[in-house]
């Protein structure tokens, strides 16, 4: 058994992935949150992995006066949407925009932290921060690889706009058609043009997930023998016509070309 991350927005189908490696004996978390309408066969991430990441993004959302002095010194991309993340509270942060040439600040306290939550193994960790938070990770990473996955942006800003109009723990957010494309686009470049260039990935669209050839892969992945009867067509609820932006439709293009995936077929 190889020990693994799981990474994709919110909404993407990264629970669906740790749920069919949940039985194989891998270590998620302790109290794992409870699955409700939005996720009825669960979550497989903790609150506990939640806040660390949180507190490992802090250093990449830079107060307002902040980004403008590092912009003056070339240092950072200009944060477009500095209004939408100061609306993000403790445990919201998942739908944070980040731009692609941020990097986390890791203190002697985070790397403690990071290193005491690897200890059991073998662990299956999942968490949408993890695409910004990654590098941080991987100085205390132990034969871990790493799953990507990722569905159709407008069907995800769909599903991640109903979450935010029905949880009530993201009361008072607020997230146009517009913000979901540009979190999704942040998120999966970060991805793309971060981290796919170190270590072994495996990228995956919800819809192979949905196959045998797709679990096949999965589980000769991760080396362990996967719940091939979790997956669930039925659980595929969101549906979306909206035009996707260019840049938006090009990132998801690059990732079908990594997990293999044509749409036509």
């Amino acid at each position: 058994m190889r020990n693994c991350f799981i990474l994709g927005t919110g909404r993407s189908g990264t629970s669906m992935v740790a749920g069919t490696l949940y039985g194989a004996g891998y270590f998620m978390g302790d109290k794992l949150h409870a699955p409700n309408a939005s996720n009825p066969k669960g979550y497989f991430e903790s609150n506990a992995l939640g806040v660390l990441n949180e507190d490992i993004l802090a250093s990449m959302l830079v107060s307002s006066y902040g980004d403008r002095l590092l912009r003056r010194l070339g240092l950072r991309e200009r944060m477009r949407y500095p209004r939408f993340n100061r609306q993000l509270r403790h445990l919201t942060r998942w739908l944070a925009m980040v731009p692609v040439d941020r990097e986390p600040a890791v203190t002697p306290e985070l790397s403690e932290r990071m290193r005491a939550y690897l200890q059991r193994e073998p662990y299956a960790f999942k968490s949408p921060i993890f695409c910004y938070t990654l590098s941080a990770w991987r100085p205390f990473l132990n034969d871990t690889v790493f799953i990507c996955v990722f569905r159709e942006p407008e069907v995800t800003v769909a599903s991640i706009q109903k979450e935010v109009s029905d949880r009530d723990y993201l009361q008072g957010i607020s997230i146009s058609t517009g913000e979901g494309f540009e979190h999704w686009n942040l998120m999966y470049r970060h991805v793309i043009e971060k981290h796919r260039h170190r270590g072994e990935w495996l990228f995956l669209h919800y819809n192979q997930l949905l196959t045998a050839e797709g679990l096949d892969r999965l589980e000769a992945f991760v080396d362990a023998k996967i719940d091939r009867s979790f997956p669930e067509a039925r659980l595929k609820r969101s549906r979306s016509s909206e035009p996707v932006p260019a840049q938006t439709a090009q990132v998801y293009r690059d990732l079908c070309e990594l997990a293999g995936y044509d749409e036509r077929s």
